[in-house]
């Protein structure tokens, strides 16, 4: 099994000037490179990866005579891998087509030069034409080192360690697994719905509210005085280099805070969870809402769910994602009503058929909830909404059981059934059902 490894890197004076001058060395050769496809193109020859690495190698020394101090490697892995694979995007569909690397954009390069050519012994790893370098931890996994990235965010360095560890992690049994307080489970983790918001990061359903760092709106008086000094700087002069380090720091440290709260949430939240139900965001769409953009895009619910999701995968934690038009918050956690006149400020729900009176997040999240324990659907067979009171309810070891038979289960065709980008979910209609292999 493949596995990667983030680590901060503690350079020297010395050695961080030579990252940067390989970060530099990749992106001269990818630019190269991809003149060179360029102009292939332009007279309706095709250069292959290879070429363009072997025209690249015949005049570097000659074009670039800096380049003989540089580690070798550096174009190697520019033109032969990552050109290569922009390329294949490009062909594919997947993306546009290549663009040069900015000098002020590109700082990240691939350091090895093949399976097991970088070292790491301890709290040090040993990179070409650089030498021992020293981490901030050791490296967590034991196996083959495949590939090293070492990339700068910020003001610091990182060295992106891929292992081959040959063997696959056993994913723990619920009976095996801690709750969010570090007790021992008992195998009796409930299923939890998850509504994710701005006022509040996330809200369970079991009562558990997970407040929004809302770093960059914390950061956000001293990111506009930083950002108006440096438009009065000289461009290029060393005070204008001096506060774009400082606006870049303050960057990152906004990163940093909001990535820590989406990493402790998330755990807590799948470390006491044995199904989870959460809903499907269009968060670009949401975000053209100019009134909310800012205060989506600071409170990254998109990252917090791949977080979610990618962390319920390696914990065998099943995710159903409900309908992207399913009305989680409008919906009556009781009876089953759904509330249209609802409005974004309303922060309680009251329901005018039954009298509930809820918090409108934690409302979500038990809707969610209830989709995810498969008592409700959010779409018929045909795409059509339906009524939470005509779902006909079954349990969920009649739905695996279903499944397992291949027959058709919550009143959908069996027809419907896909595969879903996730290979531990299938979409049921427009309900994601969780799958294993032999289930």
């Amino acid at each position: 099994m493949l596995k990667t490894h983030k680590i901060a890197l503690t350079p020297n004076n010395v050695q961080a000037t030579q990252f940067a001058q390989h970060c530099g060395y990749a992106r001269v050769a990818y630019n190269h490179g991809l003149a060179d496809f360029k102009t292939g193109l332009d007279e309706n020859v095709w250069h292959s990866h290879i070429a363009l690495l072997n025209r690249f190698n015949a005049v570097k020394y000659d074009t670039y005579a800096w380049c003989k101090a540089m580690s070798q490697c550096v174009s190697k892995n520019a033109i032969y891998t990552n050109l290569n694979d922009a390329v294949k995007r490009w062909r594919s569909g997947q993306n546009r087509f290549p663009k040069f690397k900015k000098r002020s954009h590109s700082k990240s390069y691939q350091a090895d030069s093949g399976r097991g050519t970088i070292s790491v012994v301890g709290k040090r790893i040993k990179l070409p034409k650089i030498g021992w370098v020293r981490m901030f931890q050791n490296l967590r996994y034991l196996g083959t080192i495949c590939k090293v990235v070492i990339s700068k965010q910020g003001h610091r360095w990182f060295a992106s360690i891929l292992v081959d560890t040959f063997v696959d992690d056993p994913i723990p049994l619920v009976s095996e697994r801690t709750d969010p307080r570090g007790k021992p489970g008992l195998g009796t983790d409930p299923i939890v719905g998850v509504d994710v918001g701005i006022k509040h990061l996330a809200v369970t359903s079991e009562r558990q509210y997970f407040e929004n760092p809302k770093a960059l709106r914390r950061h956000e008086r001293k990111l506009k005085r930083l950002q108006r000094q440096f438009s009065r700087k000289v461009k290029g002069s060393r005070n204008w280099y001096k506060l774009k380090d400082k606006i870049a720091k303050l960057h990152y440290r906004i990163t940093c805070i909001r990535k820590d709260t989406h990493h402790k949430a998330t755990t807590a939240i799948v470390k006491g969870a044995s199904r989870i139900g959460i809903e499907s965001l269009n968060v670009a769409g949401m975000i053209k809402n100019h009134k909310l953009a800012k205060a989506l895009a600071d409170a990254s619910l998109s990252t917090f769910l791949e977080m979610l999701k990618y962390k319920s995968d390696a914990m065998d934690v099943k995710i159903v994602e409900a309908d992207r038009f399913y009305p989680s918050s409008k919906t009556c956690s009781a009876c089953g009503g759904v509330d249209s006149d609802l409005s974004l400020s309303d922060r309680t729900y009251h329901c005018s058929d039954c009298g509930h009176t809820q918090d409108r997040d934690l409302n979500a999240a038990i809707n969610l909830r209830t989709v995810a324990e498969g008592h409700s659907e959010t779409l018929n067979a045909c795409g059509d909404s339906v009524s939470p009171q005509h779902v006909r309810r079954e349990s969920s070891n009649q739905v695996w059981a279903a499944i397992a038979q291949g027959k058709p289960c919550l009143g959908t065709d069996y027809s419907c059934l896909v595969y879903h980008k996730n290979p531990n979910v299938l979409t049921l209609g427009a309900v994601n059902i969780p799958f294993r292999d032999g289930a």
